[in-house]
């Protein structure tokens, strides 16, 4: 019989080699050592030391990359991308990203007609249910390595009086120049949050276990703070930081 009290072997494990990493032992970046190294080393067996890196996993501290090993995430450690937040604008009036990452959109984005979802109705300041056009893209850099999806948000209220009232208007960014163009003077502000990542995200995304998500909400709003559009980016938190650069009021 199990003494009560006592901690299973693979929380043993998972709680020093959790140490290791707090510790500066495994830096960020190195693989853990093999089962076989750590089953003898803790006197266990392999699937034992499996459950306690696994432990280790769902707490984000290392993450298993297929055929390579499993490797480090020390949450002391700098990220090795920084991601500036914010808009620039172009000298032909075109809108970009200000992180400067030059992202490539995976096909065609396609205005789809949707009701306003009651999680960003208020964002929006439209009762749940009014229509939408949204746009839903995911955007890869650097040969794949960077991913991130991006939706927008289009409230038909918002078209009222201008070219696109019958139409689709484009998505963002370029969504923005056109939203000038009838008249609006346009400013930003955005949301942020980390969760856990869904299955159909992290497949997306290509998420390894324990690793967070981005939620990044930016509503569009014009000079009388009325929300005009909404912008929705979901993206990897795994080795990333974002930065904000803002002034006093």
């Amino acid at each position: 019989m199990a003494e009560v009290g006592k901690k299973p072997r693979y929380r043993e494990i998972a709680d020093a080699l959790r140490e290791r990493i707090l510790d500066g032992t495994y830096v960020a970046g190195q693989a853990l050592p093999g089962e076989e190294v750590l089953a003898k080393e803790f006197g266990v067996t392999r699937p034992t030391v499996r459950q306690g890196i696994s432990e280790l996993r769902a707490a984000g501290l290392v993450a298993a990359s297929m055929g390579r090993g499993t490797f480090v995430r020390s949450p002391h450690a700098r990220p090795t991308i920084t991601r500036p937040r914010g808009l620039r604008r172009e000298q032909d009036g075109r809108y970009i990203e200000a992180d400067a990452i030059r992202w490539t959109v995976q096909g065609d984005p396609i205005a789809t007609r949707t009701d306003a979802p009651l999680a960003l109705a208020d964002l929006l300041r439209v009762s749940p249910g009014e229509p939408l056009f949204t746009y839903d893209e995911i955007h890869t850099a650097e040969h794949g390595r960077l991913r991130q999806t991006h939706r927008t948000y289009v409230p038909f209220s918002t078209l009222v009086g201008t070219k696109y009232e019958d139409t689709a208007p484009p998505p963002a960014p370029a969504l923005f120049t056109e939203l000038e163009a009838a008249g609006h003077e346009l400013h930003w502000v955005e949301h942020l949050r980390t969760r856990m990542p869904m299955p159909d995200e992290a497949t997306t995304l290509r998420l390894a276990e324990g690793v967070p998500l981005f939620q990044v909400l930016r509503v569009t709003l014009n000079q009388h703070e009325r929300p005009l559009a909404l912008e929705e980016f979901k993206i990897p938190g795994d080795d990333l930081e974002m930065t904000y650069r803002f002034g006093s009021a």
